[in-house]
């Protein structure tokens, strides 16, 4: 029997490391905001308590690393705006999902890469095309189809519009920012000043304390923290433009963890958004390289 030559073995190639990264971060994501959804749905905790944790906890595990005088990026206001998007983004989407199917709200979510996409050609001068144009429009009208605005969709899936509202306009904000300081150091300022805007939320309505909710509640801050810090990490390893796909795979993994773990499956018509939404994404991802 012949083995295979040590030239065979070879390493994996960067681009293929980093979307096994991207996999691993977008599947994060949604599992952070699964255990949110179990809190809320539950009666165990508001949104609010779990948007406020999410910041202070994330905020206390990424302190060890964050580097030393990044506390002075707080001088700029800029700083506050951009904490406060996502501050706005996650409050929404903790409302959402406490009633909604977590594949519905992400599908509603993902009109963020829509409104990033406008401001950024008519605030930061990106340059754009027709067809991408065309393509974001596409997106847009597969996120209508999720919702169904006044055609028996629900309303509280709007929370989750407006949570991708808040995150397309952080999204374009971390680009305008993006030469002021590290990711590490704006990952930082941002979870630490949206856990001084939540603050009153959190204490409000503290939940009873149990085992249940603390892992869920930690689970929650967890996921969501490292999928973030791995999506950082993948796009140090190659180009942005080619990874902008696997931002999809969010969708994919908030439909297998909602059939898995709470028994839910998207309607029709939902799936229809879906597969628009991902097609159009892709698409326009690949007129970028």
């Amino acid at each position: 029997m012949r083995f295979p030559s040590s030239a065979c073995l070879l390493p994996l190639s960067p681009m293929f490391q980093a979307v096994i990264i991207m996999f691993i971060a977008m599947s994060m994501i949604p599992a952070g905001d699964l255990c949110g959804k179990l809190l809320t749905s539950s009666g165990l905790a508001t949104p609010g308590f779990v948007a406020w944790s999410r910041f202070a906890i994330g905020a206390a595990l990424i302190l060890p690393f964050a580097p030393k005088g990044c506390l002075r990026l707080l001088k700029d206001w800029r700083i506050w705006l951009r904490a406060s998007l996502i501050t706005g983004g996650i409050l929404s989407i903790q409302t959402a999902l406490q009633t909604e199917a977590i594949a519905d709200v992400f599908a509603a979510f993902f009109i963020g890469p829509v409104i990033s996409y406008v401001l950024s050609v008519f605030l930061l001068r990106e340059s754009t095309t027709p067809l991408r144009a065309l393509l974001m429009g596409a997106g847009f009208c597969g996120v209508l189809l999720v919702v169904r605005p006044g055609f028996g969709g629900s309303a509280n899936l709007l929370y989750a519009v407006l949570a991708g509202c808040f995150y397309g306009c952080f999204l374009t904000a971390s680009r305008w920012l993006a030469h002021l300081g590290k990711p590490v150091e704006l990952s930082f300022t941002q979870l630490l000043l949206s856990a001084l805007f939540l603050l009153p939320l959190g204490l409000a309505n503290p939940p009873e304390a149990s085992a249940s909710t603390a892992a869920l509640t930690v689970g929650s801050a967890a996921f969501s923290m490292l999928g973030n810090l791995l999506l950082l990490y993948a796009y140090s390893r190659t180009e942005a433009s080619r990874l902008a796909p696997t931002v999809y795979f969010q969708l994919i993994a908030a439909v297998l963890l909602g059939w898995t773990v709470l028994d839910q499956l998207p309607d029709l018509l939902t799936w229809a958004g879906l597969f628009v939404v991902i097609s159009a994404g892709i698409a326009s991802a690949s007129l970028r390289r």
